[in-house]
């Protein structure tokens, strides 16, 4: 780190400039200490601007490649294996299933980010649109994740950022003045639990469409060797991760999980308000030892439960 000097009328500004290294890309840091300063005072302000620059580089780094380890080929195999023998099957997916199911993912999506509406209100809010005395915004938003649902059934895309984009505004548009647009200049996230303690930082502003590219990159280079629920997990993971979007984050990141999903020929899954903590609890297992296997292990058990939601007989499944 180095000071930079700059003359302003008859007097000087002066900064505190570094550059960081990552991979190919050059990143520059440059704090104001201040006009006409004193030694003293320069070196005071100096140490302080040190600090502060060191914390920005670290939150450079605490994001990186999506998967840091190899599944072993049992871990592959025993994953596969799951998916082949699993009882819910897309192709035995009707019209009126894929309804339900909206409605039942609508309803537990939104109410893990607070929503109000309850379950049967979001069922008489889809099916005969039926408004209830409740937030216009909740409203806005069920109708938003309902329509999110129908256009990945269309899309051939699987993920890039546009089609990051263009969940977020199908979802929010309604709702929110920022729909379908990245965090900007300080709009940094920071997660804290119930005693304040920071759970997770997201990527800072100026970072979200390099690492997000990554991940885009990451799944194109995998999609042929990771099974579904893998690719879908770490494409979830990771994005919630790098929350690129002041709000809506979770929303938008369940949304990518069911494209992926479906565009394998997985069914879709549905992460149930009752068993959020559990899925906040197989973030930070992401987030922390970049282990995906707790969440594969929600989405097995979430697909037992949608089977029973969708209707259990003999002659059909998801």
């Amino acid at each position: 780190m180095h000071i930079e000097k700059r003359d302003y009328g008859k007097g000087v500004k002066y900064y505190l400039a570094h550059s960081y290294r990552e991979g190919k890309k050059v990143h520059k840091f440059r704090k104001y200490l201040g006009q006409d300063l004193t030694r003293t005072k320069l070196e005071e302000r100096k140490k302080i601007s040190e600090k502060l620059i060191l914390e920005e580089i670290h939150k450079y780094s605490i994001i990186k490649d999506p998967l840091h380890f190899e599944l072993s080929k049992e871990e592959l195999k025993e994953i596969k294996d799951l998916e082949n023998n699993m009882p819910l099957k897309i192709e035995h997916l009707s019209e009126s299933d894929w309804k339900k199911f909206s409605k039942i993912f609508t309803y537990n999506t939104n109410a893990i980010e607070g929503s109000k509406l309850n379950q049967k209100e979001v069922e008489v809010l889809l099916e005969q649109d039926k408004w209830p005395d409740k937030s216009k915004e909740d409203i806005a938003e069920a109708f938003g994740v309902d329509e999110a649902i129908r256009f990945i059934r269309g899309t051939k895309e699987h993920l890039s950022l546009e089609l990051v984009k263009k969940i977020h505004h199908t979802v929010f548009r309604n709702s929110k003045s920022f729909a379908g647009k990245f965090r900007k200049k300080g709009e940094d996230v920071v997660i804290m639990d119930s005693k304040g303690k920071i759970v997770h930082e997201g990527a800072p502003y100026s970072r979200v469409n390099h690492l997000l590219k990554e991940l885009v990159e990451w799944y194109e280079n995998n999609k042929k060797k990771y099974p579904a629920l893998v690719l879908g997990a770490v494409v979830h993971n990771q994005f919630e991760n790098i929350h690129p979007f002041a709000d809506g984050n979770g929303r938008v990141g369940r949304i990518l999980l069911n494209n992926i999903l479906i565009k394998h020929r997985l069914p879709p899954v549905n992460i149930n308000f009752k068993n959020r903590l559990e899925y906040y609890l197989t973030l930070q297992e992401y987030d922390q030892n970049k282990d995906v296997k707790p969440t594969i292990e929600l989405y097995l058990k979430e697909y037992k439960f949608l089977k029973k939601q969708l209707g259990d007989n003999k002659n059909k499944s998801l």
